[in-house]
């Protein structure tokens, strides 16, 4: 599949902003199964400065100084992607999830099992705790292979907790997620990750998009898609395997990857830093539309 994917972001200020700094991370990863053709920013006001790296955790970061008053800050990020389907191990085949759990803690020598191993620990928005340790139990059982117990789990979260828009927040502590059953993808992809972390099992959160299909018969709508949020666990020699909570699915060709971290905290689409004050209105539109395989990038108006 080709995949256009436009990302855009509105800021609209109370009172002018005399310059801003602000951090992107909207260019989606190269990883198996997933390339980039093409990827380009349009941002107004023009920024005086442009740069990109790659941080810690191997995501695109790209820095923007705007130098110059404005009270709309819009960024646009327009990519095509091409994402292939990847051959998933079958659940059973993965090693026991005590074998992970201790390569984890024996990483002399083992510089893969070294990597993940940072991503057992706590982070802020995945802490580690009894009430998730509790939660978990009930899916791993001794010596149940590693992807089928996560499975397990991602399809509890699934059925046990409720799609909400209004729940929570990007603040929202996943105690509290626990507690109302209810929430939004991010909440329950930082729920399953604090999960197999208080099982001493590697989980990352990944960002990224979901190609959605209109009711049949019914024209897909302008800025109806919207950034995803799912997992993955570390499985050993099988590495990373993706898992969606909110949808119940192994994700393959339909998720285009944006970044991984730790947490959302990692890779926030858009922070920044502004000279002025005031309150801000936000407004975010996605379209992921498939496109011819030698389809190129559209402009925007």
């Amino acid at each position: 599949m080709r995949y256009q994917v436009t990302h855009h972001t509105v800021y609209d200020y109370d009172h002018p902003v005399a310059g801003s700094h602000h951090l992107l991370r909207l260019t989606p990863r190269a990883r198996s199964g997933q390339q980039t053709a093409a990827h380009r920013f349009q941002i107004d006001p023009a920024p005086a400065i442009v740069e990109s790296r790659a941080d810690y955790f191997g995501n695109t970061t790209t820095f923007v100084t705007l130098e110059v008053a404005h009270e709309r800050l819009k960024v646009t990020a327009i990519a095509l992607i091409d994402v292939t389907r990847r051959n998933l191990p079958n659940p059973t085949d993965t090693p026991a999830w005590e074998t992970i759990r201790d390569r984890c803690r024996q990483t002399q020598g083992d510089l893969e099992a070294r990597a993940a191993s940072e991503f057992v620990f706590r982070s802020p928005l995945a802490p580690v705790r009894p009430e998730f340790l509790a939660y978990a139990s009930l899916s791993f059982p001794r010596q149940r292979p590693t992807l089928a117990a996560a499975a397990d789990l991602m399809k509890r979260i699934h059925t046990e907790f409720k799609f909400d828009t209004r729940a929570t927040t990007v603040t929202t502590p996943v105690e509290q997620v626990l507690r109302q059953r209810r929430g939004v993808c991010q909440d329950f992809a930082q729920f399953q990750i604090a999960c197999l972390r208080s099982l001493g099992l590697p989980a990352r959160y990944v960002s990224g998009y979901l190609e959605t299909l209109p009711p049949s018969g019914q024209t897909k709508l302008v800025g109806a898609d919207a950034s995803h949020a799912w997992l993955q666990v570390w499985c050993g020699d099988l590495g990373w395997v993706d898992l969606d909570p909110t949808n119940n699915v192994l994700p393959n060709e339909r998720h285009i990857t944006l970044a991984w971290g730790r947490d959302f905290g990692d890779v926030s689409p858009l922070r920044g830093v502004l000279v002025g004050s005031g309150r801000h209105r936000l407004k975010v539109g996605v379209d992921v539309v498939s496109v011819p395989e030698n389809g190129e990038v559209k402009r925007e108006a």
